[in-house]
């Protein structure tokens, strides 16, 4: 049962973040990179809010005390949250664009050896191995033919990507490690308090940066406030499936399957948007889908 949920909640969370990405790329045209990237945070809270609430209705269970280790890892994760997302809009004005986001994928790979470390959440050497396939599978699918030395020799972009890929993966070790630190309550209602916490940390950070140095974009994103609900909605119902899905097996595991999101993408940009896809890409599909499959006959 936990390990259908998890499984279950996670290729949601995939699904979930896939079109929050495209409801975002379509307020960033409106209201800048920025403003767009706050929405996830601001207008997802109330409906993180309602969920919690939902959850606590028809449980019946009542909503954990918070405890010292639980801020303090929501907290990190929080913070990491923001700070690896600000470092990857920075890389999308890069000319290094490919190569840095084939090091950002390697947040599966760094959160199974911080996991070990800071939660002792020891994995098994073949999910080990399927989790360097799936990951080899993806820096395939983003790169292009003769892009392999640039991988190695562009060391701005190469340290630019594992910096990032290390804040979202401490990202994802925080908001675990803050589940499986409250005393009490199922995996729902923790997974879901932890999500309104972290939301909650989130949106009071960004709105005192944001009064302060940028008012434009937040008040632009309240002039495009139907938008800016739905893609809040989105993001917030694709973080309550990653929340679940940490709070039924360690970070790593949920993170590799969630590469299958490079899949769904693959095929939004076929079948809607009419991009080609290449068979080198088809080939890197292959591969992550490889290392999904070992992953889940190991882990499920």
């Amino acid at each position: 049962m936990v390990g259908a949920g998890w499984v279950a909640a996670t290729l949601a969370g995939s699904a979930g973040q896939v079109a929050r990405n495209i409801a975002q790329s379509n307020l960033t045209k409106q209201i800048g990179t920025v403003g767009a990237t706050q929405v996830r945070f601001l207008f997802g809270l109330p409906f993180a809010v309602l969920f919690l609430a939902l959850v606590h209705h028809f449980t019946g269970e009542a909503i954990p005390a918070l405890t010292v280790k639980t801020l303090a890892y929501t907290a990190a994760g929080a913070v990491a949250q923001i700070g690896g997302t600000a470092m990857m809009l920075k890389i999308m004005q890069t000319r290094s664009f490919a190569v840095t986001t084939a090091w950002l994928k390697t947040e599966p790979v760094l959160i199974a050896l911080a996991g070990v470390v800071v939660l002792g959440d020891w994995l098994t050497w073949p999910a080990l191995i399927a989790i360097a396939i799936a990951t080899a599978g993806v820096m395939l699918t983003t790169l292009k033919p003769g892009m392999g030395k640039a991988l190695l020799a562009e060391m701005g972009p190469a340290a630019s990507g594992l910096v990032a890929a290390a804040m979202f993966g401490a990202a994802a070790i925080g908001f675990r490690g803050g589940i499986i630190s409250l005393p009490e309550g199922g995996f729902l209602i923790r997974a879901t308090t932890t999500l309104v916490l972290s939301l909650a940390l989130q949106t009071a950070m960004l709105l005192v940066w944001m009064a302060l140095f940028d008012r434009q974009a937040l008040a632009g994103s309240f002039r495009v406030w139907r938008g800016s609900l739905g893609a809040g909605f989105l993001g917030a119902a694709a973080s309550q499936c990653w929340f679940i899905g940490f709070s039924l097996t360690s970070a790593a595991n949920v993170r590799t399957l969630a590469l299958v999101e490079v899949i769904l993408a693959q095929a939004v940009g076929y079948f809607w948007l009419r991009q080609k896809v290449t068979n080198r890409q088809l080939l890197g599909m292959a591969v992550i889908v490889i290392g999904v499959a070992l992953l889940l006959r190991t882990e499920v």
